[in-house]
Parts: C-alpha cells; structure tokens; sequence
C-alpha cells in the first residue's frame, strides 16, 4: 500500500460539510448495496435514487459495471484488482457524501473486509450496508446478463456464487428479500432514511 507523502497535506476549504448538508436539506450517507449478480442491487438502489429524487434530495448511483469503464477500467477481477475497486469507489463515495449527497452504491462487493473497509472510511451512521438477500437459484433462473450460463459452461473464471464465494453480511443496517416487488423494497429504504434522520418526514 502506498505511503501518504509528508508534503501532501489535507486541506480544509471556508464552505463546511455541515453548510453543503444545510442547502441540500439532508444529510449525507452512503448506502451500499451488496448482493450476488442478479439478486436486484442496480434494480432497487435505481427505483430509490428516481423515489429520492422525486423528493428533492440530492443523490448519485455509482454502479459496479459503470465504474469500471472509467475510474476502475484498468482493473481486472483477481481478488487484489476487486478489493482495489472498492476501495477506489469507497474513496469516491466519501467524499460525494462529504458534498452532502447520498450515495448509492450497487457492487457484488462479496468479502466482507473490502465492506469494512469502506465502513471505516465514513463516520459512525454514515455508511449504511444494504444486502439485497436474493437465494443463488433465484439470481441464476434470473441471469440477466447471461454471466450464470457462461460460469456453469466454465467460460468465466472467478464468478461470485459459482466459483468464488460470497460472504453474506453478518449485521447490516438492513437486510431485503430480493423477490419481493420492488416498490415494496423502495418504501423500507425510504422508512429507514426516515428513521435515522437522513430525509425529512
């Protein structure tokens, strides 16, 4: 891991994390969504930034495939180049969040150290681990990018849930059954946001 340069110093600008939160009239968070391939990560976190933005808040949706075609298109899927991935987005999502959005993220993320890692980045509250709890027979009857198939016929090496293992959260912030319809799924985002104080009732 690379060293922080002694000249490198982090600089604290007149506009404050706590002035951004206050024009945007909420907090800023990371939700991080976490699931197999196909359990409905990018599906339900996209029908709660359109609900948010209905609402007037401020989001961003950093997607798993959409990051790897800029931020993270030079890394391959070895466990080193997935954890840098991560890591990356983690960094990212800081500091959106750091701007007072809320932040969406949708990547398969299956080790729980990498989710950790990124839950130590933020400040207590500020990093909301969603697992969208979908069975693996569900999510491959599902396939919706045809990457089931082509790991059952051996032509993709490394696949979560087939041959690469995911970890399951132990204690997220919230845990969602994947095959229940989404509008329902949406609304519990919503209550949660609520709960906490992060939206306004």
């Amino acid at each position: 891991m690379a060293q922080h340069d002694e000249n490198v110093v982090w600089h604290n600008h007149p506009v404050t994390r706590a002035a951004r939160e206050q024009q945007h009239g909420h907090r800023g968070v990371v939700l991080w969504f976490t699931g197999l391939s196909g359990s409905g990560k990018s599906t339900v976190a996209g029908a709660l930034e359109q609900a948010l933005h209905q609402l007037g808040v401020s989001t961003y949706l950093l997607d798993g495939d959409n990051v790897r075609h800029g931020l993270c298109r030079d890394l391959g899927f070895s466990d080193a180049d997935r954890r840098e991935n991560i890591r990356r987005t983690g960094e990212v999502a800081r500091l959106m969040a750091d701007a007072g959005l809320i932040v969406l993220t949708a990547f398969i993320s299956p080790h729980r150290a990498e989710r950790q890692m990124v839950r130590d980045l933020l400040a207590p509250g500020e990093f909301i681990e969603v697992f969208v709890d979908t069975p693996l027979a569900v999510c491959e009857a599902r396939d919706p990018k045809g990457l089931y198939k082509k790991a059952r016929a051996g032509e993709l090496r490394n696949f979560t849930g087939i041959d690469s293992i995911y970890e399951a959260p132990e204690a997220a912030e919230i845990a969602l059954d994947g095959e229940q319809l989404v509008t329902k799924l949406t609304a519990r985002l919503l209550d949660l946001l609520r709960h906490r104080d992060i939206i306004k009732s």
